[in-house]
């Protein structure tokens, strides 16, 4: 017998227990949860922000046979006994385990700013964190400033402005995203945000806030009706540590995702592998998958995945791939191309003509390609040029093969016939399609381009005599 019990109900929790029963797992299965909804996709919380998803859209159903319990707080870990301890209403609960999966994610790093937070590192009135569907109703008021420049900072930003609210992105480098973009990458995004409605303070930090304002390190003020502080996240491993399993960033797992408890694993935000907490979806889905084939008796070890992250704005189309360390490692070769007037650059870090690190902006048409040469090794095409740029330009025809293979969701290796294929059996909607095909449901870039194409489709049947919409 193999009780498995997971403690967090995030993403990572939820496809660890999808691969579970995919991979034949058919024993007791319980998932404990400290928020009081069911899990959702957190990679798309800023479209909840911009008003397009409803926080009910984000939801991940646990599949069938699964015993969740939300709103459950747990509070200790015996492993001698191999139970987990929790409070559920106010009641104290007991849960054994025969193996125990810590995917309890990671908390956000709250800044101590005065007049933004409380005791205990919580966030005062006016001023929020965001981490789930319930801090999003948090950000009220008709002027929001946003502090932090990172992924999070720059979506959340965008989405603010796109649903008509003045504001303002705080960010301590001198552009958004400066790692990775760099003066020219990163000037062009401070552009267009602009363009979008978004004041970008370059080079400042907010000190203190005050109802209905913020004061910025140089000594001016701000208005901010909402203080939204997008300043990171550490991995959430009190209850490893209390049970006196190793951390050191995170919690520290072996090539099985092992503590040094052999019946303790830990995936996700929370997990440091091989020196490395890897945060970010692609790298937990593949610690869940992993995962789950050991412990349904397969020899797989974990090898893990490079970063990926893909911005998920409207202003534009940006994909970061690999370390940024790979560009000054030996043996690497850089390939650049910048295009201002059209506001699009690439740099690719390139061993033996294979990607190993990449930035692309504002190439949206060679986002999906370089990623799969990435993933797959592969050497690139002689035309560097023309695989930047999306050359050839694709058919104009449906009924082309290379058109409808063109693959739409990398994360999910959703192509555009499968896509077709589901709103013509009546997935109508983004909702729908992510439901059909797990399209968006991934790192969430090709949200813009499946809505496009429900567009799209939508205008064809209304043109065609006898073809219901």
């Amino acid at each position: 017998m193999n009780r498995i019990l997971i403690v967090g109900a995030g993403p990572a929790a939820h496809r660890l227990a999808e691969r579970l029963r995919h991979h034949g797992h058919a024993e007791a299965l319980t998932v404990l949860g400290a928020e009081p909804a069911p899990a959702h996709h957190r990679p798309l919380l800023s479209h909840v922000v911009a008003g397009r998803l409803t926080p009910e859209a984000l939801r991940m159903p646990f599949p069938p046979g699964t015993r969740v319990l939300t709103d459950t707080m747990v509070t200790g870990i015996d492993r001698e006994r191999r139970e987990v301890r929790a409070q559920r209403g106010g009641v104290g609960t007991v849960h054994p385990y025969d193996t125990l999966v810590l995917a309890t994610g990671a908390r956000a790093a709250v800044p101590a700013i005065p007049g933004a937070t409380g005791g205990g590192g919580r966030t005062a009135a006016g001023a929020t964190t965001l981490r789930t569907a319930a801090d999003c109703e948090r950000i009220t008021g008709d002027t929001v400033v946003v502090l932090g420049g990172g992924p999070l900072g720059v979506e959340t930003a965008s989405a603010l402005a796109a649903r008509g609210t003045a504001t303002t992105l705080v960010c301590d480098r001198p552009h958004p995203l400066y790692e990775r973009l760099g003066d020219t990458g990163g000037g062009m995004l401070t552009e267009l945000l602009a363009r979008e409605g978004v004041r970008v303070l370059g080079g400042r930090t907010v000190v203190r806030r005050t109802p209905g304002s913020v004061l910025l390190d140089d000594g001016t003020t701000s208005r901010a009706d909402t203080l939204v502080l997008c300043t990171g996240a550490v991995p959430a491993a009190r209850l490893a540590r209390q049970a006196g399993l190793e951390v050191r960033d995170g919690i520290v797992v072996d090539d099985r995702l092992r503590t040094g408890d052999p019946r303790i694993h830990a995936i996700g935000d929370c997990a440091e592998h091989r020196g490395r907490a890897a945060a970010g979806l692609d790298a937990a889905w593949a610690q869940a998958e992993d995962l789950a084939e050991i412990l349904t008796g397969r020899d797989t070890a974990h090898r893990p995945v490079p970063p990926v992250f893909r911005l998920r704005t409207r202003a534009v189309d940006v994909s970061c791939i690999g370390s940024p360390d790979a560009f000054e490692a030996p043996g690497v070769r850089t390939l650049g191309f910048t295009d201002r007037d059209g506001h699009r650059y690439a740099r690719l870090a390139l061993r033996d003509e294979r990607v190993v690190a990449a930035v692309l902006f504002g190439l949206p048409q060679a986002i999906a390609t370089i990623g799969l040469l990435h993933r797959r090794g592969q050497q690139l095409p002689s035309d560097r040029l023309g695989l930047l740029l999306g050359w050839p330009p694709r058919p104009s025809s449906r009924e082309s093969d290379t058109y409808e293979d063109a693959l739409i969701c990398l994360c999910n290796n959703v192509r555009r016939r499968t896509l077709s294929l589901a709103w013509r059996a009546g997935a109508r909607t983004v909702t729908a399609l992510a439901a059909a095909t797990r399209a968006t449901t991934g790192c969430g870039g090709c949200g813009r381009q499946v809505a496009e194409q429900c567009d799209l489709w939508e205008s064809e049947a209304r043109r065609e005599p006898g073809r219901a919409a």
